[in-house]
């Protein structure tokens, strides 16, 4: 009785043990590839449980979640003007093809983000090298990350890897460049306030110059005008004298007439 049940548990420990070994569970963040004597034999992309055979199978798991590869420094670039730029980045990516992506790089997620660096700088270093400083520093980052977006997904698809974003943290002037340009700046903005000083003192004199021509014509024109005032009033005048002369004569006719 008693070897019945050591025998009973032993072949229980033994169906475990090759259930054990038969079941796994893919989880909702990963890819599955099961391997027969070292071939692809199944992709499993659906989370859940699943089987494979014991002893002549094997299970490999891979990231389905998106990755972040971050620049650990800056890379140099030249602008199209040959001007270097110290540019800080940063690649979204994951694997979109288990399948192509285990074929082209083995799995191995360090190839993979050495081909993927290689690549976006590819694409960084054409696109700095069309544009001038000023665009890069400025003006034109989106249509950059834009561009490198593009180009570096369509070439990464083919070892079975999306890229998902390409982001400029950051875009300096060497500090070589940056002094070179300060003083640039510094000498044009001095040119700059120089002209309009000057131009400022020309405009102040012919404003005083204005002036004192001014005040020089005001006395002749208050004369002349007070002369062309009296010319009206003394006519005025005259001529309530004769209006007044000739009422007093037609009055001094009407009472001679009544006397007669």
């Amino acid at each position: 009785m008693r070897g019945h049940f050591s025998f009973l548990a032993a072949l229980l420990f033994s169906v475990l043990a090759i259930l054990g070994m038969t079941m796994f569970t893919v989880d909702q963040r990963q890819y599955a590839i099961i391997f027969q004597l070292g071939e692809v034999k199944e992709v499993i992309t659906e989370p859940g449980l699943a089987f494979k055979w014991p002893l002549i199978q094997n299970v490999r798991i891979f990231e389905r979640r998106i990755m972040t590869m971050d620049s650990t420094e800056p890379e140099r670039f030249l602008t199209a003007e040959k001007k270097p730029v110290l540019v800080d980045s940063y690649v979204k990516w994951r694997i979109h093809d288990v399948k192509q992506y285990y074929i082209s790089v083995g799995g191995d997620e360090m190839v993979a983000k050495t081909r993927l660096s290689q690549t976006v700088n590819s694409g960084l270093r054409e696109e700095f090298g069309k544009r001038l400083i000023h665009d890069v520093v400025s003006g034109e980052r989106e249509k950059i990350m834009s561009e490198v977006l593009r180009k570096a997904d369509a070439d990464m698809r083919n070892i079975g890897v999306q890229i998902v974003d390409v982001r400029l943290k950051r875009v300096d002037l060497p500090p070589e460049v940056s002094e070179s340009v300060y003083r640039r700046m510094e000498t044009e903005r001095k040119r700059v306030a120089n002209e309009l000083r000057s131009q400022g003192g020309a405009d102040a004199l012919a404003g005083s110059q204005a002036q004192h021509h001014i005040g020089l014509a005001a006395p002749g024109n208050q004369r002349a005008g007070a002369a062309a005032g009296s010319a009206p009033r003394g006519q005025d005048l005259g001529q309530h004298a004769a209006t007044t002369n000739a009422g007093t004569g037609a009055t001094g006719h009407r009472l001679q007439r009544r006397i007669a």
